[in-house]
């Protein structure tokens, strides 16, 4: 196994996966008050922050690596990639997963015929290319956008920079592989096959994942349920995060 998790809070288990290029970090905002009610298992993705990269390096075999911390049968959280990884584990491993949470999420992240839910991936190849060029500078400027409507921008911004310093920066190689996962999965036609309870949050303003994504899953998912946050882009956890942990956690009540 090859996937670094870091394990903080008591309760029901929730696991964690962060997006393309980043690491668990991102999630500190959240930390603090999530394990008070949540085990979480705050996972790295293999090639990113502390775990160690994998061969071969594609959707299926992310979502075996990040199935392997995953304890027993547990909530699973994921953002962004994470939430592409998030939807292979459940269509691979259902067992192990109790509910999901998308974030952000969407089966296809570029455009095609018939799906405009998406991004033109030459746009996705300039931003790597940015980040290729400085790593820290680009997330960093990514992130602050994202935390433009956070009521604590600049103490979320000034956490974000430091979790940075804590984790080493992915490869090039890693940065482009995982960017291929993104530009070659289409989970359009396996998606009626999850039939966890599926809590989708997606910003209106996300232009990555356009709202439209979330809102053909909504039609698409056996059990999907959608929480869209007026204002939120693509980090609705850092814009939003108070309605964020509302949502997550009315939705992972016992007894709902």
């Amino acid at each position: 196994m090859s996937a670094h998790v870091e394990i903080i809070g008591q309760g029901q288990p929730l696991v964690m996966i962060h997006g393309w290029g980043l690491h668990s970090g991102v999630w500190q905002p959240l930390v603090k008050q999530l394990s008070k009610q949540y085990m979480l298992y705050l996972v790295d993705l293999p090639g990113h922050g502390n775990s160690r990269p994998i061969e071969p390096y594609h959707l299926h075999a992310l979502a075996d690596e990040i199935a392997q911390v995953i304890p027993g049968v547990s909530d699973v959280l994921g953002w962004s990639l994470g939430g592409l990884v998030a939807q292979r584990i459940a269509l691979n491993q259902p067992d192990r997963i109790r509910r999901l949470v998308l974030v952000s999420s969407t089966p296809c992240f570029v455009t095609k015929v018939g799906w405009d839910a998406g991004i033109n991936p030459t746009d996705f190849e300039a931003f790597a290319d940015n980040v290729n060029r400085d790593y820290k500078a680009t997330m960093l400027q990514f992130l602050t956008l994202q935390c433009m409507q956070s009521k604590d921008r600049r103490a979320t911004i000034k956490q974000l920079r430091q979790s940075f310093e804590t984790r080493p920066t992915p490869t090039q190689s890693t940065l482009g592989r995982a960017l291929n996962v993104l530009l070659d999965s289409d989970l359009r036609a396996e998606v009626a096959n999850i039939r966890k309870p599926t809590l989708l949050i997606h910003g209106d303003r996300d232009t990555l994942t356009p709202v439209q994504a979330a809102n053909w899953l909504m039609q698409h998912l056996p059990q999907g349920f959608l929480r869209v946050m007026a204002g939120a882009a693509h980090a609705p956890f850092l814009s939003h995060t108070e309605q964020f942990i509302d949502a997550l956690t009315q939705f992972l009540e016992p007894n709902v």
